[in-house]
């Protein structure tokens, strides 16, 4: 697998397709704008890819974790490689959208700003990435604080956040 550090030109190779499954409903998710960032992220790495998002429980995390991993209980995001090549990423992240909840409060950030997070870390993992051992995880931090300095400069804070419902017409 090609270094980490050195992202490849994803020259002629298909554009990048990102699927957005909301399996979940402890929050509203805007999966258009959570797309949008994970394209984002996709270019500011220099990788294309055919990536798929999905959103779940704490509870649906939890079999997923337990099934393909034999660890119990949810986590954040568990990242499935599906063929990754230097030049284009294919894999699929699950997301628990009550993981991120929980996690902000205790890092006293947003639950968007905690998923944007998972999306990166994610995507990092299929990039060739690892967090098992201490070097390797601040390395991945390091990535990890980089990408989200850089994209909140280059895209509106709201990104992630729930498209606001259109208010409905009253009868009188």
């Amino acid at each position: 697998m090609a270094s980490p550090a050195l992202p490849c030109a994803a020259s002629g190779n298909p554009p990048s397709v990102v699927v957005v499954a909301n399996r979940q409903r402890d929050r509203r998710v805007d999966g258009r704008r959570l797309r949008e960032f994970t394209l984002a992220v996709l270019a500011e790495l220099g990788r294309e890819g055919e990536i798929g998002i999905r959103l779940v429980s704490a509870r649906a995390m939890a079999r997923v974790n337990w099934r393909f991993l034999q660890h119990q209980g949810s986590t954040d995001v568990i990242t499935f490689d599906h063929g990754s090549t230097p030049g284009r990423l294919h894999g699929e992240l699950y997301i628990s959208v009550s993981d991120a909840v929980r996690q902000a409060v205790g890092f006293k950030t947003s639950w968007t700003g905690e998923l944007a997070r998972y999306v990166i870390h994610g995507l990092l993992h299929l990039c060739g990435y690892d967090d098992l051992e201490p070097v390797a995880r601040r390395k991945m931090k390091r990535e990890e604080n980089r990408l989200i300095r850089c994209l909140s400069r280059r895209l509106p804070s709201a990104l992630l956040e729930p498209a606001p419902r259109p208010a409905g017409r009253r009868h009188g």
